[in-house]
């Protein structure tokens, strides 16, 4: 714990917090409009849409040396979308979705900007800790999130929470120019996968040959991000169908605030204790336990009966799910060099956010032909699905690197002489 971490810590909470509150505060804002419910759906929507897009193109953009100024400037962008929102909530349909997108994209490259220079700022043993922290901080902010919005809509002003959020992303603009500046990272010359390539080809020049080597870099970490889309697939089939669970059930649908609050608070729980030790096996290893057991107490979810039985599955599975976060990130850190890592964090972010669109999609489909129970099996056998394609190639792209490593050995002078 030390100024830097605090500091960080401080400019993470700010920075989260309007991602957090963005779609049901679009939702509340638009409640009361002629458009009602359908526009506030479509904002959200719109948000999300701009969300990956921002992540996916201003985070393959993020240079070390002025990392802070950019991650500031969208930062600041965004906090003046979230202000317009409220001001122009009586504005057309396109001017309402514009700022929607705009409020999402602008800041979307900050998660994993900041993730890479608070890595960068404290030794390697302590990485996961530090991931651990924020996926914490991640989990509490969104338990923490829905009620907020719920409060201020409601008692101060339909507009209340947007424009907090504006002033909190305002707040951790400013917080983070005081975060010291990550350096260009100096890279051996030997390097696995795609980094090797790029030393080998002598593409490392300034300018558009440049951009060759970067774009590749990031292809390379395409098993981790597909693995985390399937992460992304389970949370949005535990959120999403679990209204409709409990009304078939003939339970109160007020229970699936309660139950998801419970969900991420269990989530900080297991991301605390995933930093307080060091865990048996690599990091590929412990990620696919994670998201086979997360996939196997969603299925609890969809069979044991009541309140109580939703309870105990939703809460273990939350457990695992933020072991699923941490060690998805770590895995990102060992596959691609390290002066990658701010884009490929923010790659990583819009591939998330698009698993979990079209596991949204894909949920409403299936709860117009099968019953909630069966939509969350099904879910939950896509995101195996899914996980299994990631681990095959994940495999494979570790013995392939393996490979070289062990011809060194075996061809060089010591290995001759004994």
């Amino acid at each position: 714990m030390t100024r830097t971490t605090l500091l960080w810590g401080l400019v993470a909470l700010a920075g989260k917090a309007p991602v957090a509150m963005a779609p049901l505060a679009l939702v509340f804002l638009c409640r009361q409009s002629p458009h009602g419910y359908a526009l506030g759906a479509s904002l959200a929507s719109a948000y999300v849409v701009g969300e990956v897009a921002g992540a996916s193109l201003l985070g393959a953009r993020l240079r070390h040396g002025r990392m802070r100024r950019q991650l500031s400037a969208g930062l600041v962008a965004g906090a003046l979308a979230f202000c317009a929102l409220p001001v122009a909530r009586s504005a057309p349909s396109p001017v309402l979705i514009a700022l929607a997108v705009l409020a999402g994209a602008a800041p979307a490259a900050c998660p994993g900007g900041v993730r890479a220079m608070v890595t960068r700022t404290v030794p390697d043993g302590a990485v996961p800790r530090i991931l651990s922290a924020e996926a914490t901080l991640t989990q509490i902010t969104w338990a923490a999130a829905p009620a907020l919005v719920v409060v201020l809509a409601l008692r101060l002003h339909p507009g209340a929470p947007l424009l907090l959020g504006g002033l909190l992303a305002a707040g951790a603009a400013i917080l983070l120019l005081r975060l010291p500046e990550p350096r260009e990272p100096e890279e051996p010359r030997e390097e696995s996968g795609a980094a090797s390539a790029e030393s080998a080809s002598g593409e490392s020049a300034s300018g558009e040959r440049a951009a060759v080597p970067m774009r590749r870099s990031l292809l390379h970490g395409w098993p981790v991000y597909l693995t985390s889309a399937a992460s992304m697939a389970m949370l949005a089939t535990a959120e999403l169908v679990l209204p409709a669970l409990l009304e078939e059930r003939r339970l109160a649908v007020g229970w699936s605030g309660p139950l998801l609050a419970g969900f991420a608070l269990a989530g900080a729980a297991g991301a605390l204790c995933y930093g307080l030790r060091t865990w048996p096996g690599s990091v590929r290893i412990q990620s696919l336990v994670f998201l086979v057991a997360t996939a196997g107490c969603l299925c609890l979810v969809a069979v044991l009966p009541g309140v109580p039985g939703i309870a105990v599955g939703l809460l273990l599975a939350g457990v695992f799910q933020s072991g699923v976060m941490i060690t998805r990130t770590l895995g990102l850190r060992e596959r691609l060099p390290q002066r990658v890592h701010a884009a490929a964090y923010s790659v990583m972010y819009a591939v998330g956010g698009a698993g979990y669109s079209l596991t949204a999609s894909l949920s409403a489909v299936a709860l117009d032909l099968a019953t909630p129970s069966v939509a969350i099996l099904g879910g939950v056998a896509l995101t195996l699905l899914i996980t299994a394609v990631g681990a095959v190639a994940e495999g494979r792209s570790a013995r392939r690197a393996r490979t070289p490593e062990r011809e060194r050995r075996r061809n060089s002078p010591q290995h001759n002489g004994r």
